[in-house]
């Protein structure tokens, strides 16, 4: 997941959504911090298709690193903290 230019998209991801009110412009019917960011934002900030950044979101979602939020006709996607500490300490103990 991580020895490829797409791993060092979802690395620069991740990091963005820890404070994504510093990498991300406000968004309308969501609270940036509580609800999370949309893939329309996230493929402007890397410079991509919506297409790609979903693909990258999606990944994340699935590996359970991010949650999701419908609110409208988008889909949200935050950190799950709690998954990314579980997944940090597996790595530290050698897996």
């Amino acid at each position: 997941m991580l020895r490829n230019s797409g791993g060092v998209s979802r690395l620069d991801i991740l990091d963005w959504l820890k404070d994504p009110a510093a990498h991300f412009p406000p968004q309308r019917h969501a609270d940036l911090a509580e609800d999370g960011v949309t893939v329309r934002a996230v493929a402007a900030k890397l410079g991509v298709s919506r297409r790609v950044a979903g693909a990258h979101l999606g990944l994340l979602a699935r590996l359970g690193l991010l949650r999701t939020k419908r609110i409208r006709y988008r889909v949200h996607y935050r950190r799950d903290e709690i998954r990314i500490a579980e997944v940090a300490r597996m790595f530290e103990k050698g897996w």
